[in-house]
């Protein structure tokens, strides 16, 4: 068999071994990984490709150490899900490096983090000037949570006594000039409903590239060809 097939059929097994196996073990945000996811999504993707392409192996080895390599994953997960001591050894913890406005100077040390490391971060968030940080922790994926002092952090309708109404998730109504009836059902509402909305600004739902409509019965429509802005229309 010619290697370019072996590669192409090595590659698709490959390929859709990985996307099952990444789906069983879920899945994190980047920004959520911790050392250890972070290690061990690296080594089994370069297992993956090996099997892929590397032909002077067999394949039945690599499949093996990739499923090995998986299993091993998801068995120290479940069992950190149910031993908060392992959790942390495994996940590592969370460590103050600033408290009550004060540099903790050796727990930066121990992490292996400079000042110019903790400003930069810092600034990141917002956070200009040191003195106006009265907490920050450095969590176990390597980021830094910051509590401003009181006396900097925003104003907020709460600060001033103000009453606010309820701001939910708005619902995707029309996605790619696709009517989406499950959330219409969701929200009570019908295509006939949608498509009057519509009509009053003389459009069809294939005209429209993304519509929703957010918690005050907001409609927001974005046509695909339309030399004016979004429009929002009223429920």
């Amino acid at each position: 068999m010619p290697q370019g097939l072996i590669v192409l059929i090595r590659s698709t097994f490959s390929f859709f071994t990985l996307f099952v196996l990444t789906r069983v073990m879920g899945r994190r945000q980047i920004s959520q990984l911790n050392f250890f996811d972070y290690v061990n999504g690296i080594t089994i993707g370069s297992i993956a490709a090996t099997l892929a392409i590397d032909i002077s192996r067999e394949s039945l080895p690599t499949f093996i150490g990739l499923l090995a390599y998986t299993f091993w994953v998801l068995f120290l997960n479940l069992l950190e899900e149910k031993n908060r001591t392992l959790r942390r050894i495994i996940n590592g913890k969370s460590v103050i490096v600033i408290q009550n406005g004060k540099i903790l100077e050796n727990n930066l040390r121990e992490y292996g983090y400079t000042i110019d490391d903790l400003k930069m971060i810092l600034r990141t968030q917002g956070a200009f000037n040191l003195a106006d940080v009265e907490y920050a922790i450095l969590e176990a994926n390597g980021r830094i949570s910051t509590l401003l002092k009181s006396q900097v952090r925003p104003a907020t309708p709460k600060d001033f006594g103000i009453d606010t109404e309820y701001q939910g998730i708005p619902i995707d109504l029309i996605s790619d000039g696709k009517i989406i009836a499950d959330n219409l059902n969701l929200v009570g509402l019908t295509e006939d409903w949608l498509r009057g909305k519509l009509s009053e600004l003389r459009l069809k739902p294939e005209d429209v590239f993304y519509a929703e409509l957010d918690t005050s019965g907001k409609l927001y429509v974005d046509a695909y060809r339309d030399p004016h802005p979004p429009k929002e229309v009223k429920g």
